[in-house]
């Protein structure tokens, strides 16, 4: 059987063709090549992709994710000889013994999805420190699973993969780490061989936006900041309405007013946030305790806090529940709805 080098180019350096040229002469290897609308500018570079390449053309830039998924919807489809598919980034990043190394490791252990990842050692780019240093804690809180390179671009994986691989949304970066949160909630084991890390010009050919990029690839703690906030907004009317309807019983307004926002709360983040597939009732029963806890870290803290800040109550209540907000991220990611095998 064969393995399919997945390509993903968009304004490609030079150093893709030598790559290119060193495993079209593998017998067990096809390279596909996916221009993602590098532009006329770049043609010169394609014309050169050697014989035995296959070359795709997305005609205008769609992004990397676009780009990968059109490559394996290609061999599902055209090369039922590749039982095994690479990809690989085009900017000469990734060493010949390395991406060999990758499929190697994933004959060895069917059915899982291989990574190569860098040790992030010596002089280390900022774009690369940014992207992984907050990516790899945020990925650990929402799946339940350690990752030492969350964007490493050197993945393989088999046929099955590659199926359910295709069905992943994402047109750009956050494919990369979609397709992690999907193998990760799916079961679909991950297994992490360290690869030389390769930066050519300070990295400077990659086309990672830090703030653009980012933004779709955390776009969890965007979900779970709209959950929480929702929760709030009804916590905080709820507390506002028993305390008129009790006659300023604090504590009462306070624990109405959880069970309430915690339901909808509960609710939001398994189906949203953290897409949990698992049994509704030991996640309940976890975010249950949960709550519990933050309730009564609210009874404890908010009454004593307002006395203190001469009995400002809703202004108290507000600081305890931003406090909580970063700590409850991190609680229920990791205790609620993990979903490490």
């Amino acid at each position: 059987m064969k393995t399919a080098l997945i390509v993903p180019a968009y304004r490609p350096t030079e150093d893709m063709i030598p790559m290119l040229e060193r495993f079209a002469a593998q017998p067990e290897f096809v390279p596909v090549v996916v221009n993602d609308g590098s532009g006329p500018e770049y043609a010169g570079i394609f014309e050169r992709v050697p014989k035995g390449c296959v070359l795709l053309d997305h005609g205008v830039n769609k992004g990397k994710g676009a780009a990968l998924k059109t490559a394996i919807g290609y061999v599902l489809q055209n090369l039922p000889e590749c039982d095994l598919a690479v990809t690989a980034d085009a900017d000469g990043q990734h060493r010949y013994e390395d991406i060999r190394m990758v499929v190697e490791s994933t004959r060895k252990h069917p059915g899982m999805l291989v990574l190569g990842s860098r040790a992030f050692d010596g002089k280390v780019p900022f774009k690369s420190k940014f992207g992984n240093g907050i990516t790899r804690e945020v990925f650990a809180i929402a799946s339940g699973v350690k990752i030492r390179d969350t964007q490493t671009g050197l993945r393989a994986f088999d046929r099955a993969c590659m199926e359910k691989f295709l069905e992943i949304p994402g047109e750009r970066y956050e494919y990369e780490i979609n397709m992690l949160l999907y193998a990760a909630r799916e079961g679909i084991a991950m297994r992490e061989e360290t690869i030389q890390t390769i930066y050519i010009d300070d990295n400077s050919a990659s086309s990672f936006h830090p703030i653009r990029d980012s933004f779709k690839i955390y776009a969890c703690i965007l979900k779970f900041a709209a959950s929480s906030m929702l929760a709030f907004v009804i916590d905080a009317v709820m507390v506002l309405l028993m305390m008129r309807l009790t006659g300023g019983q604090a504590r009462l307004s306070q624990t109405v007013a959880r069970i309430v926002s915690a339901t909808v709360n509960f609710i939001v983040n398994k189906k949203v946030v953290y897409e949990s597939k698992q049994d509704w009732l030991p996640e309940m029963v976890k975010y249950t305790i949960l709550a519990i806890v933050n309730l009564i870290i609210n009874l404890l803290v908010v009454k004593p806090l307002s006395d203190l800040m001469a009995g400002r109550f809703f202004l108290a209540y507000l600081i305890v529940q931003v406090i909580m907000y970063m700590l409850n991220f991190v609680l229920q990611g990791k205790l609620v709805y993990n979903r490490k095998k």
